[in-house]
């Protein structure tokens, strides 16, 4: 079959199309239950470009199929599973995506509503199961502030689709006009560009006070003004560095104002408490089928020009999701 291959890891320039074998046995977090897809369309995300340098937690030694997320057409599946050959979904795969098939994970794994397009859907899950369980950890209640950093990238436009109409207000933290129009789009009730002293818009946005939560998948020299940003009480919520540099937090910060720093990370919680999985899978479900998430795209790609996705992570130009079209 063919699929994007990392035949070492060089980074994104190395990807390459390539006839591979076809995916045997079960994925390796599938604990023993195979669960085979017919891919229509891949997505790319951070963890994606990381693992072609060999910077992933969940990395693969090369060479190996890159592409995280998926969504298709069921062809096998585990006996006695909610799944049936035919169903139409979409899921995390960590790698493998980017190929005509892909080995899934039962509990990584929506049903995929008709209402959304092969593309929107492989650009669903990792983003929103994210955004969902940072709000969750959180313990974010209706009618509370949230400052979401990257707000135009795949997590932050899943965070603020996730916000609409319950957070009181909901901030974008953006580089450019451009990406500020993309996240109001996406639900923010505002949008900040980055510049010195974003903080005290931020807080004049919340009336003086400060916002109750910030999510944070970039990381870098923000988490300073972050923490500025934050009322008495608020939390910061550590999803990511995609700015490439892991910041360091003085702990006196959080002393003085009862601040909250939190590390958010859906594999570990569910291994330890493996009934949130079922519960994720439900709500993102629910959600899907009543119309209320809307994956944000920007960018489609045809199959012939799959080497060019991770670039266009690599390259911080893209907003939203980058999805691949492999199959029609």
């Amino acid at each position: 079959m063919r699929a994007l291959l990392i035949p070492r890891l060089d980074g994104p320039e190395a990807a390459v199309l390539a006839e591979v074998p076809e995916p045997e046995g079960t994925h390796p977090w599938a604990g023993g239950e195979r669960l085979l897809v017919e891919v229509r369309a891949a997505g790319v995300s951070f963890p994606d470009l990381l693992q072609s340098r060999g910077g992933y937690q969940h990395g693969r030694p090369a060479p190996y199929v890159s592409g995280g997320e998926f969504s298709g057409v069921v062809l096998e599946a585990p006996a006695g599973s909610r799944l049936r050959p035919g169903d139409r979904v979409a899921g995390l795969s960590v790698f493998g995506a980017l190929a005509e098939r892909v080995l899934a994970v039962p509990r990584y794994t929506v049903r995929l509503p008709e209402t959304l397009s092969w593309e929107q859907g492989a650009a669903l899950f990792l983003n929103y199961a994210t955004a969902w369980f940072t709000l969750l950890r959180a313990a974010f209640r209706d009618g509370e502030s949230v400052l979401v950093h990257g707000a135009a990238g795949g997590v932050g436009t899943a965070t603020l689709d996730l916000l609409r109409g319950r957070a009181a207000p909901s901030i974008a933290l953006v580089s450019t006009e451009v990406k500020a129009a993309v996240a109001i789009e996406a639900g923010a009730d505002h949008a900040v560009q980055v510049r010195d002293g974003w903080s005290t818009e931020v807080r004049t946005l919340t009336g003086g006070r400060g916002v109750d939560v910030v999510v944070d998948p970039v990381g870098g020299d923000r988490v300073v003004e972050s923490l500025r940003a934050l009322d008495v009480g608020g939390r910061l919520m550590v999803v990511g560095f995609a700015a490439g540099r892991i910041p360091e937090v003085r702990l006196n910060r959080l002393l003085l104002r009862d601040l909250t720093v939190m590390g958010v990370a859906v594999e570990p919680w569910v291994e330890r408490h493996p009934r949130l999985a079922g519960q994720l899978i439900h709500e993102l479900e629910t959600a899907a089928a009543a119309g209320r998430l809307h994956p944000v795209i920007g960018h489609r790609l045809e199959w012939a020009r799959a080497s060019e996705a991770l670039c266009l992570l690599d390259g911080r130009a893209s907003t939203g999701k980058v999805v691949v079209t492999v199959s029609d």
